[in-house]
């Protein structure tokens, strides 16, 4: 099988040995250049799309896909309004639930918690908090029984162990002979939970829903529904055909809404990751123009040559873009080995470092997620394949044109 001469040559001038060893210096520094910049950008949109994931399965796991409740005051026919929820097709679970502000106190330590009265069997179908339970079980939540249910963090705070009495206090007033109090009610801390978010181990505590409205005083009324759905991003069309559905005036919101802030910043700083370590590779790929300029430079006797034995500007051009191509083929090879290693062994690396530096990158009293997660994805990679290559391509062309407009008889002259 016959290749044509310009990739030949192209080739050649790659292997040869130059003579002057500032250029392969350069060109060398030129693949690195771009190997270091595809391995980050890999690495840093992986770690991004680890994040992603990891928020919307800890928050959307706690929360719900989908709420329903009353435009004004308490949801009173919450049994209808579920059963309206449930025979949607995409609906999988549905559960009703009391929210509200309060206070816990055990002897001098307190703290604000963020109140949820829940039905345990129906709270198993829209949240996975019955499975992240590091002492007891939701089960204890009984109606009469006063139990509660409070975060790991939080427990840590006050020094919360099960069997123990804490004072629960909400900000609703009642009337005694003493005066105005503060209305409270005292539990026993019959389980502790563990999502591994520090937003809900630190502030989200949960009581049995009959509880939860003998506290606020709601009689048969509820805040609202909470809607798990088989596809959470079908989120916003079922809240609207629900919205169709119920008779009377609701209010129904969905995750890509209450949450939007976390994914649209994660969102945007994927994109501003993408743009900055993208220059890594610009740069690099400038590095080519430099190198080919010389070696254009250098050769320019060859060039002459060539075109004194009939080879066209066309093939002196490609002649040369080969040889500024291989570079950043090369480049962009060294840089996806190297991203996709370090991206599928990033959550085993990052433990390691901390341990051998003794500092803890990522708080959990600062951050939302403690550890480093990565989630690599073929189509970032190709994405980033395709853009360094097409730099390290787009790099050839004014130094390939410049060998072109080489005329033999001025580049021979002094040979």
């Amino acid at each position: 099988m016959r290749h044509p001469y310009e990739l030949f040559a192209g080739l050649r001038y790659t292997r040869a040995k130059r003579r002057n060893h500032f250029i392969s210096f350069i060109s060398f520094a030129s693949m690195l250049g771009i190997g270091i910049g595809v391995t980050a950008l890999i690495t840093v949109l992986s770690v991004m799309n680890g994040f992603e994931r990891e928020l919307r399965t800890r928050i959307l796991g706690m929360a719900s896909h989908a709420t329903i409740s009353a435009f004004e005051g308490g949801l009173a026919d919450w049994p209808g309004v579920a059963d309206t929820a449930r025979k949607n097709p995409d609906v999988e679970a549905v559960a009703p639930y009391v929210e509200g502000e309060g206070m816990l106190r055990l002897g001098s330590g307190l703290s604000g918690t963020m109140l949820r009265g829940v039905l345990p069997d129906e709270e198993r179908g829209v949240s996975d908090i019955g499975d992240k339970m590091v002492a007891g079980s939701l089960d204890d939540l009984k109606a009469g029984s006063f139990n509660i249910v409070i975060g790991y963090e939080l427990a840590q705070v006050l020094g919360v162990t099960p069997g123990d009495k804490v004072d629960l206090m909400i900000p609703q007033a009642s009337v005694t002979p003493a005066g105005v109090l503060p209305r409270f009610r005292r539990f026993t801390v019959s389980g502790i939970f563990k999502v591994g978010m520090y937003e809900f181990d630190r502030t989200l505590v949960l009581i049995h829903l009959g509880d939860a409205q003998s506290l606020y005083r709601m009689g048969d009324t509820v805040t609202g529904v909470r809607i798990k759905l088989h596809d959470m991003f079908k989120a916003p069309t079922v809240s609207r055909e629900l919205a169709g559905q119920l008779q009377g005036i609701y209010y129904v919101n969905d995750w890509t809404r209450s949450h939007a802030n976390f994914f649209s910043a994660v969102a945007t700083e994927k994109m501003v990751m993408f743009i900055i370590l993208s220059l890594i590779v610009g740069v690099a790929a400038f590095n080519i123009v430099s190198t080919l300029v010389m070696v254009v430079q250098d050769k320019q006797a060859d060039i002459a040559i060539l075109r004194t034995l009939g080879a066209s500007p066309r093939s002196i051009m490609a002649i040369f873009m080969v040889q500024g191509s291989l570079i950043g083929i090369i480049g962009t090879v060294i840089g996806v080995v190297g991203g996709v290693s370090l991206a599928l062994n990033v959550e085993r690396l990052v433990p390691l470092l901390q341990a051998l530096t003794g500092h803890q990158f990522l708080s959990p009293e600062v951050y939302y997620i403690s550890d480093l997660p990565s989630e690599l994805k073929a189509s970032d990679v190709i994405r980033i394949s395709i853009l360094s290559l097409a730099l390290g391509l787009l790099s050839t062309l004014y130094p390939a044109w410049r060998a072109s407009r080489v005329q033999p008889a001025e580049a021979l002259r002094y040979e």
